[in-house]
């Protein structure tokens, strides 16, 4: 996970995000009658990206995966062991449990009340890390401070259990202050990473940055496993071409990995868009 060529994969929409990622997989709302049957559908959706010939090690380095993901199988295995096992991929588990309201320009997530329980069973299904999202819409110091703040917080218990925990406190790519909040959440994380011990090495997620190489510090920084950025809602041409921009800034590409999969492709026409997807990201991460 430090020093592997290629990027992460993540397949952890929740609960909220499932029904536009199932839509745009062209299996709308209507064609569903239960939460239960949606999460089937999502399921079979990425055991259908995960077991593809083309999801490979070759090119990706982990998988953040949905809870329901990590308990679910795929041919007879738990997802992380199948993940592990069968591809060689490291599996990561999403653990927060949605935003708070917004409040001085920034998201919190809501209190992760079923922390310890939810890292056992993380423990016990072979996880190697955990991912964990928030957000930021504007330049607000206090507001950034607390977001970044709640982010180590619980990073620290997660890598007290032996699991390397994914900060990802992310920046609206939309807000007019951007740039601003970039500045301010980067020297947040740096007076937060100076006082880990060295046994609390984390990972971050973050937007990608307005000014190119501005997370060189942080990608250096000795605590810092590996930063990786997320799409953010750009399409992945977009997406692409700025993480080229960025040296030693790996994807950890979403909406932008799975865009033009279709329910109703064949394994063929899926492959080979899933492919053309995996070579673009895979390149841009390792310029």
């Amino acid at each position: 996970m430090r020093n592997g060529q290629g990027f992460v994969a993540a397949l952890d929409q929740s609960g909220g995000s499932t029904p536009k990622a199932l839509a745009s997989y062209g299996i709308p709302k209507d064609q569903y009658d239960s939460e239960e049957e949606m999460f089937d559908l999502v399921h079979a959706m990425r055991t259908r990206i995960i077991s593809s010939p083309v999801f490979t090690s070759k090119h990706i380095l982990a998988a953040i995966l949905f809870e329901q993901t990590m308990d679910r199988t795929i041919e007879g295995l738990y997802t992380g062991d199948y993940l592990w096992e069968k591809k060689g991929i490291v599996p990561i588990l999403k653990v927060d449990k949605g935003l708070a309201e917004e409040a001085k320009g920034v998201q919190l997530m809501k209190p992760i009340t079923d922390l310890d329980s939810t890292l056992d069973r993380a423990v016990e299904r072979k996880m190697f890390g955990t991912k964990m999202r928030s957000v930021i819409k504007s330049a607000d110091p206090e507001g950034i401070k607390a977001n970044v703040e709640q982010q180590f917080d619980y990073g620290k218990k997660i890598a007290a259990t032996g699991l390397v925990p994914i900060l990802e406190p992310e920046i609206d790519i939309k807000s007019p202050d951007k740039a601003e909040s970039e500045s301010l959440m980067k020297a947040e994380i740096l007076k937060h990473l100076d006082n880990l011990s060295e046994n609390e090495t984390i990972m971050l997620k973050l937007s990608i940055p307005d000014k190119d190489g501005f997370y060189n510090e942080l990608i250096e920084h000795p605590m810092v496993m590996r930063v990786v950025a997320l799409s953010g809602g750009y399409s992945r041409e977009e997406a692409v071409k700025l993480l080229e921009r960025n040296p030693g800034l790996i994807a950890s590409f979403s909406r932008a990995l799975v865009e033009g999969l279709n329910a109703h492709q064949s394994d063929e026409e899926f492959n080979a868009m899933l492919s053309k997807s995996i070579e673009e990201i895979y390149k841009a991460s390792i310029s």
